[in-house]
């Protein structure tokens, strides 16, 4: 049995390799703008709309790949009950850090792991970040320095780089933060008999 990553984020990619998880990657081409937009608006919480997305990304595969068992993952940034998206550009990164700049944030990631369009398994964490109160000068330099790399991050910072400068402390665990709920989704798996116990 072969695990699908339902995503094409070299992250999850790269921490599911470094935990000896034998997986292939695929776009699951599910435009999640619109039912993001719509279980907000039906006053779904952060946490259920992100599970609700990243099993939404699994079942896109699971029909097309009978027998596999496909993993969908999805991330959300909330602070205050708003939900953050990924920036457009470096203006709309600025004004981002700007509203999270000495105020704390949750990021919830969430999986789901999915065969023949049964749910079999859907581990979901959550991490609590608090930014320093940073300087405008600083936060000038740090835009200039990881310019678009941050574009892809819904927070617009990479805590294993210069993002980390960005905290004063961080509550929850280190891949949570990254994206996946890794140690959860890795006890699904020995679970489901797919790595050793």
């Amino acid at each position: 049995m072969s695990l699908i990553l339902a995503s094409t984020s070299s992250t999850r990619a790269r921490l599911l390799a470094a935990a000896g998880v034998t997986h292939t990657s695929v776009n699951p081409g599910l435009d999640e703008g619109p039912l993001r937009a719509e279980l907000q608006r039906q006053g779904h919480s952060a946490r259920e709309i992100a599970q609700r997305l990243a099993r939404e990304k699994a079942f896109a595969l699971s029909s097309r790949l009978p027998g596999q068992v496909i993993v969908g993952a999805d991330q959300l940034l909330v602070q205050n009950g708003e939900l953050f998206s990924k920036p457009c550009n470096l203006e709309d990164a600025a004004r981002q850090l700007h509203a999270l700049r000495g105020h704390s944030h949750s990021l919830i990631s969430a999986a789901a792991l999915v065969r023949d369009g049964q749910v079999l398994a859907e581990p979901c964490t959550e991490a609590r970040l608090t930014m320093r109160a940073f300087s405008d000068a600083f936060l000038e330099a740090y835009l200039r320095t990881e310019g678009d790399a941050i574009l892809g991050c819904v927070g617009c910072y990479h805590l294993e780089g210069l993002g980390a400068q960005l905290f004063s402390a961080i509550e929850g665990d280190y891949f949570t933060v990254l994206g996946l709920p890794l140690f959860e989704l890795l006890a699904s798996l020995r679970e489901l008999g797919m790595l050793q116990t």
